[in-house]
């Protein structure tokens, strides 16, 4: 059940958020809602081609307050914080893997693989709702569910 008020509140802010940031000339790129610790997080990414600035993020943090405020979709304290996904970014919506096929990846898995691997570099070969198929460093293709990783990044070292 927790899991379901935390993926509503997510579903929430995105659809308060997204307009917002959109009419600043940036796109959204991810809303989390996490808990570290005592302390809650809402974390919202934004992202624009020639890349995020500190007054990027300002200007967001601005827009959003008072509707985030109004809207009032978080019961407990929280901490708001907006960036930049950063450039090994988490690939997680299909259009971040749609914009990033052919590039190079690194996957973390949550449990070992059949080879007793965690963590795959490789080529983001395709992708399809629940999979995805990079083509690792020795050539090798593999296809892997998401739900079975902890993350799959952009690998910076490449790009």
């Amino acid at each position: 059940m927790a899991n379901k008020k935390h993926s509503n509140t997510v579903e929430a802010v995105t659809d308060l958020v997204q307009p917002i940031v959109e009419g600043l000339g940036l796109s959204l790129w991810d809303v989390r809602f996490v808990k570290e610790g005592a302390s809650w997080y809402l974390r919202i990414f934004i992202d624009k081609p020639d890349g995020v600035t500190i007054e990027d993020c300002e200007a967001v943090t601005r827009a959003i307050d008072k509707p985030l405020d109004d809207l009032d979709p978080i019961e407990q304290n929280y901490c708001l914080e907006v960036s930049s996904p950063g450039i090994e970014r988490e690939l997680v919506k299909d259009e971040h893997f749609d914009a990033f096929l052919a590039a190079p990846v690194m996957v973390k898995l949550i449990r070992p693989n059949e080879n007793g691997e965690r963590e795959l570099k490789g080529t983001l070969i395709s992708h399809e709702k629940e999979t995805v198929t990079v083509s690792l460093e020795n050539g090798e293709q593999v296809t892997f569910k998401k739900k079975d990783t902890v993350y799959i990044k952009l690998d910076d070292f490449n790009i």
